[in-house]
């Protein structure tokens, strides 16, 4: 399969890691579809960028049913996501359902929208960007219970969809210089510096250092890898981290 012919979708492409995503695809003359909840400031010739809140699940609904319509999807990265940070005590229900909607059933539902077509090209490549604080961080009930959930599930798929040549794998990144990071901890603050001083490459990672990771999972070439979570994050993975 040529690579002209690979047309990926990609979530949360207004910003960040999925902004990245897409435009290495598109470099590479893939045409790629995004979906955001806000229209991305720049534009490609081969992109098109779709306006929709992935925690409405009707939104999600009509946006997957649109999607169906569409010519056969052979990459899927499900990127999007959102922080809401509470220590356990403070959690409430609907950070916990809205996060699983964002993280776990609009994936779902936008692989079910354009998994029969990859099916019939017994080609596909569904990569998910979770979170090293699946493993675990204060504050991240919500967020890391959605994310963890996730590896479950692409490891399902990973088994149910590989005799069809569809692999399925995770990139689980952390902590990483993006809008959501600088949400919690102030840019350039001494808790930054703090916090990378914790990792043992000893900086924070960027968009690139994520996307790279993508592209690996999104290759042709990478059909041999499977129901994998590849953790970028300066090896925070292999011992405590705080936020």
């Amino acid at each position: 399969m040529t690579a002209t012919a690979f047309h990926a979708l990609v979530t949360g492409t207004s910003s960040g890691i999925g902004e990245e995503v897409a435009k290495r695809m598109l470099a590479k003359g893939w045409r790629v579809v995004g979906l955001a909840r806000s229209k991305p400031a720049w534009t490609h010739d081969l992109f098109e960028a779709i306006e929709v809140d992935l925690l409405d699940e009707g939104a999600t609904r009509d946006a997957a049913a649109e999607l169906a319509t569409r010519p056969a999807f052979t990459h899927a990265v499900h990127n999007a996501g959102l922080v809401w940070p509470n220590l356990v005590g403070d959690v409430k229900p609907e950070e916990v359902a809205g996060l699983t909607m964002l993280h776990v059933t609009a994936p779902l539902m936008l692989t079910q929208a354009i998994l029969p077509k990859m099916r019939e090209a017994r080609f596909g490549r569904i990569v998910f960007v979770t979170s090293r604080a699946a493993m675990g961080v204060p504050t991240r009930t919500a967020y890391a219970a959605t994310k963890a959930g996730v590896h479950g599930m692409a490891r399902t798929w990973a088994l149910e969809l590989g005799p069809e040549g569809i692999t399925v794998n995770v990139v689980a990144p952390g902590p990483i210089l993006t809008g959501n990071f600088w949400g919690i901890v102030p840019k350039g603050s001494e808790r930054e510096a703090a916090i990378a001083g914790q990792l043992p490459v000893r900086r924070l990672g960027t968009v690139a250092d994520v996307a790279h990771a993508v592209e690996f999972f999104a290759a042709e070439e990478s059909g041999f890898v499977t129901g994998q979570v590849l953790f970028v994050c300066g090896g925070g993975s292999i011992g405590g981290l705080s936020l």
